[in-house]
């Protein structure tokens, strides 16, 4: 180990890089899971309304305003903490991501059947147990969505750190 220190721009090159994301989750007034259908990832088919941060936003922002883009829906806060998502790089990405999972609440059928998708990124909303989920998804989003499930029902956020790009 250097006992110099380096000036904090050469440093900061030295660092990990990584993108931030944010994403809020629903259930209905079941407690199912609401997800959105994604029309450019056969990967990750199933999603919450979410996306990567622009610059100098915060993740909490950065999930509102996603929502509402993706859905019509306005999420109020104040923000509460599901999870916090980590993945290393790979061949898919080249940056680690660090995202956060906020809790969107109970959405009334309603409010459901209002969601107003942005067809370049969704084409279409389900509401289904998770024994219905696992079957359309990939194990480690559903073992996501169940640790996000778990978070929810103990009121301690989940730490899931394997949303690797080379999986």
């Amino acid at each position: 180990m250097s006992t110099t220190w380096l000036p904090p721009e050469e440093y900061a090159a030295t660092l990990p890089k990584a993108t931030l994301f944010g994403a809020v989750f629903f259930t209905d007034e079941r407690d199912r899971p609401v997800q959105l259908h994604a029309v450019y990832s056969s990967e990750h088919p199933w999603q919450w309304p979410g996306g990567t941060a622009e610059a100098g936003e915060r993740p909490w922002e950065t999930a509102v305003r996603e929502t509402e883009e993706e859905t019509g829906l306005l999420v109020p806060g104040p923000p509460r903490l599901l999870a916090a998502v980590f993945g290393l790089p790979g061949p898919g990405w080249p940056l680690a991501s660090v995202g956060f999972v906020f809790d969107g609440g109970r959405l009334t059928d309603r409010q459901i059947a209002g969601i107003s998708l942005a067809p370049d990124e969704h084409d279409e909303v389900r509401v289904l147990s998770l024994a219905e989920w696992r079957a359309l998804m990939p194990g480690r989003d559903f073992d996501r969505l169940t640790a996000v499930m778990e978070a929810r029902r103990t009121g301690t956020p989940a730490y899931f750190d394997t949303w690797d790009w080379d999986q």
